[in-house]
């Protein structure tokens, strides 16, 4: 989910000077059927810029998308589709089995994501950024982009049985891309602020409704810092 940019930005090169972004920037993560895209979406109502990197990805990898080019030439034309798009399946099987071929993938991609999100952030208009980034804490620096990171939580029986309603994966393979994720534990040490995902809706919405408030307080006191410094991003 995000706000809609140009659509040309999908399919146009990559600047090699992105824009520099002045943001306070929520870094939105979790595992895998946490329930992310919800919580987003409850942010999006309130009037906050909600970038979705996975989003992106799917742009940019959709027919015509501008990274198909380089990912046909480094992996060869059985992982597109007929029509031009990336064959996700396909890929899948190939970057799983393999580190170094997901490490070559990303080094396609992540440039490409990274200046959109940038494009968009620097657009947007709402008081702070919700910047949703599925593997941040995998990465190897999760703060270089984001002022503070938001940790959806829920146990890992209801991650499971969601993704497992939702997709038709196996239980076995469920598992087995959560053990290619960060842990729960690894995920919550890193959290400046949790969101618990495992009871009812407007739960949520109530913990939305006050994380909200808090980060339009931490976003004006950030700013006002970031003034005192010249225009330099506070430490």
């Amino acid at each position: 989910m995000t706000n809609t940019l140009d659509a040309d930005a999908a399919t146009a090169k990559p600047d090699p000077d992105p824009p520099r972004v002045e943001r306070w920037i929520v870094g939105l993560t979790g595992g895998i059927g946490s329930g992310k895209s919800t919580v987003a979406a409850c942010f999006q109502e309130k009037g906050i810029t909600v970038i979705d990197t996975d989003d992106i990805a799917h742009r940019i990898t959709a027919a015509g998308g501008v990274a198909m080019p380089a990912i046909i030439s480094n992996f060869g034309d059985d992982v597109a589709t007929p029509d031009g798009a990336l064959d996700r399946q396909r890929m899948r099987e190939i970057v799983f089995e393999d580190p170094r071929q997901r490490k070559k993938l990303e080094s396609i991609l992540h440039p490409i994501i990274r200046e959109i999100s940038e494009r968009e952030i620097s657009l947007a208009a709402s008081a702070y950024v919700l910047l949703a980034i599925p593997l941040l804490i995998e990465s190897d620096h999760p703060r270089e982009r984001v002022q503070h990171i938001l940790v959806v939580d829920c146990p890992e029986a209801i991650q499971i049985a969601r993704v497992m309603k939702r997709s038709g994966l196996s239980e076995e393979r469920i598992k087995s891309i959560m053990a290619a994720q960060a842990t729960r534990e690894q995920r919550l040490a890193q959290a400046d602020a949790v969101i618990s995902n495992q009871g009812s809706f407007a739960e949520l919405q109530a913990h939305v409704d006050s994380l909200h408030e808090d980060f339009l307080t931490k976003a004006e006191t950030w700013f006002g810092a970031y003034a005192s410094h010249g225009g330099q991003s506070p430490p």
